[in-house]
């Protein structure tokens, strides 16, 4: 309700700054999680989820707000990208918002405090829900795959599940590791590494600039070593038609002119797995209906990031109450009975 009245004054700080006061708000204001309704209770991959909306990683990058943002309603949190050594990303300014398009881009560079430093914090959370962690290499890293290997190590027992990202678009090269032998040696090993004590769940993000021979072989070695569920996708490197002064800007475009594509690219890894696979759908949710649409298309869980920019702190709760009279409407008994519907 209040947040029309506070946006001006948010949009007026440098996205950044705008940004790190959000994190620093919500890690000293967590409040109770509302109760989602029965209907929006959904398992997958083996986790219980009370709701299908979860927040993507990006935005508290070093798990500093996760019980605020488990307080806003969201079934799942994720953390990170956090690599194994801390690094401060690539210089300043490098978030932009696109207000006319309500889209951001970013070429943050995995600016993190390091894997070990945000451990401890995500342990000492109460964790209302089910929490992720996103792990990914450093950007000067001699060996990129005994980063992820580390990192999911020490995710492992903290975790519910771990991501392994290979999808963004501002650390130089990292998007090779979505092809070949460097994508089946990358997931053996993370697969190797995920099975210390707890043995956490393992997602595979990817990015929707793929091309179809790229989806399907990311889809066979998935299935092949044994991740459990695909994000789909993460921001894009592409251009659609932008109105805003920042549309020139280098780096990852978020926000709702990512929607067509990632609906895309959702149908396309849906095809490319046979549906043998949970996928969870992100870029450009920013609505009930957007997210029910997603579901409908064969997305289990979905997830949002830039749509908080533009729509505020309660959009998640309205997205859970919308998902929730949709599918009431629609004689679905849960989440899962929606999945893949529409083909």
């Amino acid at each position: 309700m209040l947040f029309p009245l506070i946006r001006p004054a948010l949009f007026a700080l440098d996205a950044e700054q705008a940004h790190g006061l959000t994190i620093a708000l919500l890690s000293r204001f967590a409040s109770k999680p509302p109760k989602s309704a029965p209907i929006l209770r959904t398992t997958v991959a083996g986790l219980d989820f009370a709701n299908p909306l979860g927040l993507a990683a990006g935005v508290d990058k070093n798990g500093e707000a996760i019980d605020g943002f488990f307080g806003l309603g969201f079934g799942s949190v994720e953390i990170g990208t956090l690599t194994p050594l801390p690094q401060a990303g690539n210089p300043r300014p490098r978030l932009f918002r696109l207000v006319e398009d309500e889209a951001v881009i970013n070429r943050m560079g995995f600016n993190n405090g390091g894997i070990h430093a945000a451990l401890p914090r995500a342990k000492a959370a109460k964790r209302r829900g089910v929490l992720g962690i996103n792990v990914g290499a450093n950007k000067d890293a001699p060996d990129r795959i005994a980063d992820y290997a580390h990192g999911v190590a020490a995710a492992a027992p903290i975790a519910d599940y771990v991501t392994v990202n290979i999808s963004s678009p501002n650390t130089p090269g990292l998007r090779d590791l979505q092809h070949g032998r460097e994508l089946t040696d990358l997931l053996a090993a993370a697969d190797d590494a995920r099975r210390i004590g707890k043995t956490p769940r393992l997602f595979l993000k990817v990015a929707p600039d793929l091309d179809a021979s790229a989806i399907d072989a990311i889809a066979r070695a998935a299935i092949d070593h044994h991740v459990d569920a695909l994000i789909v996708s993460n921001t894009t490197i592409s251009r659609p038609d932008l109105r805003s002064a920042n549309a020139g800007e280098t780096g990852g475009l978020s926000g709702a002119p990512l929607a067509p594509l990632a609906r895309q690219r959702l149908r396309d890894f849906r095809t490319a797995t046979g549906g043998a696979m949970p996928l969870i759908s992100a870029g450009g949710i920013d609505s009930a209906d957007e997210a029910y649409a997603r579901i409908r298309a064969g997305a289990s869980l979905v997830q949002l990031y830039s749509a908080l920019v533009y729509r505020g702190p309660g959009l998640a709760q309205r997205i859970t109450h919308g998902l929730a009279k949709a599918l009431e409407r629609d004689g679905f008994t849960n989440v899962a009975a929606a999945v893949g519907v529409d083909g």
